[in-house]
């Protein structure tokens, strides 16, 4: 995948659209990685007796107070096109409340709605209602058939959330690395939400976290698989399908990243401001690919510059 690296100073995250954030937040970091380090040592403990996934081990030290789940709802036919629905157990004050589906990453090969309980948490502490869903992977399915069960996901949302208390007029989708491409293809391309019955203008925002948006040439055996011929590659990536009529968009990404570059994003976002469309990118220079999305577990949250953006973009909008 190209790369268009960054010369920022490595040790202060800095906002692409706005200045550099405070420098005084040093000794929040500080004490962040002591706690950080902390809840390193429990998860490690945790993963001497457990057989699962590193990032499920982040679920060890997070908070399982605040929340009610409802787990296992099937949005359509097949064992992984189902999902669980995340309420926070507060009242709220202006009910109904706004919801977020959140897509894991995977590599579009792998992933479990259940390791993502600490997203679940993050956003339902904030008043959000949150939606984890699966979706088929490959090799059972090929592109462009994993963008569809987001479509159909997002539909279900659309149809019955009221039951839970959302607003189904305050969709957010939200994803990372591959789950990130996911949420672009339906902001950007029509075609998926329309084959579902609904409109991009039915989706009140997106939020990316170090997503693959402009990833050509392919170059992995498997990808080449999961993505066709590459005479068809071009319409796969999001960057290709935009036109400025996409919903608010908020793309984050770490400026260490070296498994989906940071040029991903600002690419995407450069095309999409050349069209007159909405987006905010926002990039953590100390953070890699992992970091944006661990940061918002309870016990990497440190002073919460990326939950906190989260929350003000769907507030915002």
């Amino acid at each position: 995948m190209r790369s268009q690296r960054t010369g920022r100073n490595n040790k202060t995250p800095s906002h692409v659209n706005g200045a550099l954030l405070n420098p005084a937040r040093g000794a929040a970091r500080k004490s962040w990685r002591r706690k950080r380090t902390q809840a390193l040592l429990v998860i490690a403990t945790a993963a001497l007796f457990a057989a699962c996934s590193p990032i499920a081990l982040l679920n060890v030290a997070v908070p399982e107070k605040g929340y009610t789940r409802m787990t296992d709802l099937p949005y359509a036919e097949h064992s992984r096109q189902t999902l669980d629905v995340y309420t926070p157990t507060a009242p709220s004050s202006a009910p109904p409340r706004p919801v977020v589906v959140f897509f894991y990453g995977g590599g579009w090969e792998s992933g479990r709605r259940g390791d993502y309980r600490f997203v679940a948490e993050a956003l339902t502490s904030q008043g959000f209602i949150a939606v984890i869903p699966d979706y088929r992977v490959y090799p059972e399915v090929m592109f462009p058939d994993f963008i569809l069960d987001a479509a159909k996901a997002t539909r279900w949302v659309r149809r019955y959330i009221t039951g839970f208390g959302g607003d189904p007029d305050r969709i957010f989708v939200m994803g990372h690395s591959a789950g990130a491409y996911l949420t672009a293809m339906l902001a950007l391309d029509p075609q998926y939400l329309e084959e579902v019955g609904l409109t991009r203008a039915q989706i009140r925002g997106v939020i990316g976290l170090a997503g693959l948006y402009d990833f050509l040439p392919i170059r992995g055996e498997t990808l080449k698989k999961i993505f066709g011929p590459e005479s068809e590659q071009p319409r796969t990536q999001p960057i290709n399908h935009v036109d400025g009529h996409n919903p608010p968009m908020l793309l984050i990404t770490g400026g260490k990243d070296i498994t989906v570059r940071p040029g991903n994003t600002h690419r995407l976002a450069a095309k999409i401001k050349m069209y007159g469309g909405p987006v905010k990118v926002i990039e953590y220079a100390d953070a890699d690919h992992t970091d944006v999305i661990v940061r918002l577990a309870a016990p990497f949250r440190g002073d919460g510059e990326v939950l906190q953006a989260v929350t003000d973009f769907v507030r915002g909008h």
